[in-house]
């Protein structure tokens, strides 16, 4: 019997390391997953175990490449943005994977942008809220400041994926969604290296960047196969809708965070809109992406815990309630508080008091309206000035038939899907190289959408 061929994907999030394998029509046909237990970096702060990353991705390469039935033809990685590996000439690690949360020193801060113009023009000039580490390039520029000797010995500084790609390729690269992704790295306006890239003589340590769809040939354990040089999670998450729909729409990923992301809306961001957590990705052409994010799927997480624990019932309880058109309806009958939505990185619900409702069911719909109502200004932000028609939302969201109610309420005049698409993530890495591993044309199929009307009695 003749083998599949197959595409390895790695998806590497913060909590969860998966490998996939894709047939050429793009399902599924075998999959694994491993968590690793955090360690610390020299300041004893929690980060990434790099070398358990590395041993892992090797041992489970080698575990697909011995199966019998696949054979795989090409490998690409996703992985969480944010996050640089300090390689040596020889490729090896200078320092600990530091964590994206690590709170940034305010001397370098204050320094960095007293430096180039202030936090206001950086951003606008860069597509990038004002993030601490989160803004990896601030990492290079600590490294420089903090650690000169290592920043001395540094060879290049790679985004997670580009390491996890070089591990197996042993070609050193940068990615544009990388670069894209709230790095303060990228001149948006100009579509180079920012400035202070080359002052602080930077640029050289950075890998010359690769095109999102290459893929170079190489041979691993007597393997013939394609490499990619890798994704940022977010952009690759959005390549399958912008490659099965061509109409204007805003893909609304959900997750621990929630990001409102639109092809479509090619509008310089705005200043007021920088602190409302807007900010612009590249997609793995180079296109500008805005996009606006929410912590949403946190709020939920930490408030559905509180009203489990209030109602003396399990958080799996209320991940299963369905749509209840008369709780909200009692619900907006009793609402007397006031809360300013606009303030999008406050949570409304937490400030309620669960005593004023009379069953866990009501406090849920309660909490489920007000991060609707926020999540309705966080991607308005991104539809204004766009011709948008389509809404899907993905992720955890998608499967909340209280969420995609009120979602729908919320966008009368627009129509608004639950996308179904098996690790759309992962999916999306295998799709940017198509051509690279796969005869045949991309399905048009892949994705699963589920309506939803916005014929209910008006709550908003």
């Amino acid at each position: 019997m003749s083998k599949i061929p197959v595409i390895a994907i790695f998806d590497v999030g913060k909590t969860n390391k998966k490998l996939f394998l894709f047939d050429e029509q793009y399902h599924i046909v075998f999959q694994k997953s491993a968590r690793f237990t955090e360690t610390v970096d020299e300041d004893g702060y929690p980060c990434e175990n790099l070398e358990s990353l590395r041993q892992s991705v090797f041992d489970s390469l080698k575990e697909v490449l011995l199966l019998e039935a696949f054979n795989i033809k090409a490998i690409n990685f996703s992985a969480y943005g944010a996050s640089f590996v300090f390689i040596n000439e020889q490729g090896n690690p200078l320092t600990p994977l530091y964590n994206y949360l690590k709170p940034f020193p305010e001397k370098f801060s204050e320094q960095f942008y007293n430096s180039y113009g202030g936090q206001i023009k950086i951003s606008h000039q860069t597509a990038s809220p004002v993030l601490g580490s989160l803004n990896s390039g601030l990492q290079l520029y600590r490294l420089k400041q903090e650690q000169p000797a290592i920043f001395k010995q540094l060879k290049y500084a790679l985004h997670l994926p580009q390491y996890l790609s070089f591990l197996i390729s042993g070609k050193m690269c940068s990615d544009i969604t990388s670069i894209g992704c709230h790095t303060l790295l990228w001149d948006f306006k100009k579509q180079q290296y920012h400035q202070w890239v080359h002052d602080e003589r930077i640029l050289q340590k950075l890998a010359p960047i690769a095109h999102g769809e290459a893929a170079s040939k190489i041979e691993y354990l007597q393997h013939h196969m394609q490499v990619g040089c890798g994704l940022h999670d977010s952009s690759a998450a959005l390549i399958p809708y912008l490659l099965n729909f061509h109409e204007p729409f805003v893909l609304i990923s959900t997750g621990t965070w929630s990001i409102s992301l639109n092809p479509f809306n090619t509008t310089p961001l705005t200043a007021a809109e920088l602190m409302q957590d807007c900010l612009c990705y590249l997609s793995y052409k180079g296109i500008p992406v805005k996009a606006a994010r929410l912590f949403a799927g946190n709020e939920h997480e930490q408030q559905l815990k509180r009203i489990a624990a209030h109602f003396n019932q399990t958080p799996l309880y209320y991940r299963q309630a369905g749509f209840d058109i008369d709780i909200l309806q009692k619900i907006k009958i009793n609402e007397t508080d006031t809360f300013d939505y606009s303030i999008l990185k406050e949570s409304v619900f937490a400030k309620r008091n669960l005593a004023l409702f009379s069953t866990g069911a009501e406090a849920y719909h309660q909490l489920i309206l007000d991060i609707v109502r926020q999540q309705c200004i966080s991607t308005g932000l991104v539809i204004k000035d766009s011709s948008i028609r389509r809404i899907f939302v993905d992720g955890g969201f998608s499967n909340n038939a209280i969420f995609m109610n009120l979602l729908a309420l919320h966008f009368p005049g627009v129509e608004v899907y639950a996308a179904s698409m098996a690790q759309a993530t992962a999916a999306g890495a295998a799709l940017a190289i198509h051509t690279a591993w796969n005869t045949k044309p991309i399905p048009g199929d892949i994705i699963e959408l589920k309506y939803f009307s916005a014929n209910h009695v008006s709550l908003i």
